[in-house]
């Protein structure tokens, strides 16, 4: 590979690292290309990327970034997906991805917002609910109470609605 195109891809990764709010660093052996392209859809849909890059090449351009722990992971067949919105999504698409490809693709560890974390903490924040979901959940919390106050002050009026018809019957049937 030529100087300009290294300088180039390391740039480009170190872009990605700096932008990143969850970085996660995975070995693969003997993944088809096909498999490869199936993940990179599937991050993408997530905001999120997959590269493969010589190790070298990620040491560099992970240096002066919050991932910079992460370089002593950069060894053998290496691939880093890259999440920039929010880090469940990716990391449940990896998690997935890493049990139905066990024996093929392995997660060895990730940065989070800068912070370095286990493969296991990983996929315990996989199992997190996602962004949509909580803000789901939110707008369901927020709707709950308004609701429920609207409810108990028509209680009062409709109760003195049936007292009236109640007393309104009683006197017709006298």
């Amino acid at each position: 590979m030529e100087r300009d195109k290294k300088n180039e891809v390391v740039s480009a990764l170190g872009d990605s690292f700096s932008r990143a709010k969850i970085a996660v660093v995975a070995e693969y052996r003997g993944l088809k290309v096909a498999d490869l392209e199936k993940l990179r859809r599937s991050l993408r849909e997530q905001d999120a990327q997959i590269q493969v890059a010589k190790n070298t090449l990620l040491r560099i351009a992970v240096k002066g970034t919050p991932y910079e722990s992460l370089s002593d992971s950069f060894s053998g067949s290496t691939a880093v997906a890259v999440g920039y919105t929010e880090p469940v999504g990716p990391a449940k698409v990896l998690a997935a991805y890493a049990k139905e490809h066990s024996a093929s693709f392995a997660i060895r560890c990730a940065g989070l917002e800068g912070s370095r974390i286990s493969a296991d903490d990983l996929l315990a924040l996989s199992k997190l609910p996602g962004r949509e979901e909580l803000l789901g959940k939110l707008l369901g919390t927020m709707v709950a109470v308004p609701t429920g106050f609207v409810r108990v002050l028509n209680a009062v009026p409709q109760k003195l609605v049936y007292a009236l018809t109640a007393i309104k019957e009683q006197k017709e049937n006298q």
